[in-house]
């Protein structure tokens, strides 16, 4: 299906203060020798909940991969998007021996493709909910489930999936429909269900958060650093949620530096109740990027200890043979 996730408000302008600003804020803690989260404003605990999102090796190489091919096997021990859709129940399993206590799981993308996400069959929402069913049926109410719908869907389907999942009690759907911006059709949808409904990773600024916040059309805040504007706007929709009475969750998925920027903004806000982690990326390509990586223990991340964010660009990036530089400066003839 040829489609692109959202994103209304976070043009590449956007992204590109979003990552000057975070190198900003890094520079802040590195100059006052202190964690970025110090720099901010100090801490509010020592710790924060994470959840793992069942992606695979390879779900950021290439365009996402909705939904793993006819007879796939893993790659590897972390290969949770492939596992999820084969058995959900093991993988929740393998995820509480490792401390993790929740889980975000997509097995509802593999139908939208047929209708463009206009409408889903009950056979498709019996085939979606069982990756649910699985879970609580092998390991009960011990870990929690997040459903992430990707934004593929429209509200009539949004609606009928949302109430499905009432049944096996999701932590919250994420993203339900196309246009998370769509502050009337995301009311009126959280109106009809009691499913926790959680946006948006694919805005950017206050303004659209603002919005949804004032219509109580989401119940869950959650940003992406990198798309929104950084830690100075991340902070300010941090404060919004706060004054709503909304918990923060702090997305991942876009790579290392994102997700030591979230755990920073996670660890100041008094609101935030989850950072976003991805073991398959923790294992593989964050580490061959980046010096340092959040250390987790028991299903929790830590505060990170040194100074700014915490983490540097790997010394042998610049020698590996599939690296591409590129350095700006002034030309030699220009003249001023």
């Amino acid at each position: 299906m040829a489609r692109c996730s959202g994103f209304h408000s976070a043009s590449a302008e956007v992204r590109a203060a979003s990552a000057v600003d975070i190198a900003l804020w890094d520079l802040a803690g590195q100059r006052q020798t202190v964690p970025t989260y110090v720099a901010m404003g100090g801490g509010m605990r020592d710790s924060i909940r994470v959840y793992n999102t069942c992606a695979g090796y390879s779900y950021n190489s290439g365009g996402t991969r909705r939904a793993p091919a006819a007879g796939e096997v893993p790659a590897g021990p972390y290969d949770d998007q492939i596992a999820f859709m084969h058995d959900a129940g093991a993988l929740a399993e393998s995820l509480l021996s490792e401390g993790y206590t929740a889980m975000k799981i997509w097995p509802f993308d593999i139908h939208a493709a047929r209708s463009g996400g206009q409408m889903i069959t009950l056979t498709e929402l019996k085939s979606g909910m069982e990756p649910f069913r699985k879970v609580r049926q092998t390991v009960g109410d011990s870990i929690e489930v997040m459903c992430e719908l990707h934004s593929l869907w429209s509200s009539h389907a949004a609606i009928r999936i949302c109430r499905a999942l009432e049944d096996v009690g999701v932590f919250w759907a994420e993203d339900p429909i196309a246009k998370m911006d769509d502050v009337r059709a995301l009311a009126d949808l959280r109106r009809q269900t009691r499913t926790p409904i959680c946006g948006s990773e694919t805005l950017a600024g206050m303004v659209p958060f603002r919005d949804l916040l004032a219509a109580d059309a989401i119940d869950v805040v959650m940003l992406d650093l990198t798309w929104c504007g950084g830690l100075t706007e991340g902070r300010k929709i941090a404060a919004l949620a706060e004054a709503h009475a909304k918990p923060l969750a702090p997305h991942d998925c876009t790579g290392p530096v994102a997700l030591m920027a979230g755990l920073h903004l996670a660890i100041h806000s008094a609101n935030a109740i989850f950072q976003e982690v991805v073991r398959a990326a923790l294992s593989t390509w964050y580490r061959e990027l980046e010096t340092e990586l959040p250390v987790l223990r028991g299903g929790m991340a830590l505060a990170p200890t040194a100074a700014g964010i915490g983490t540097q660009l790997h010394p042998s990036v610049r020698t590996r043979k599939d690296a591409v530089v590129r350095t700006s400066g002034t030309p030699r003839s220009a003249h001023f």
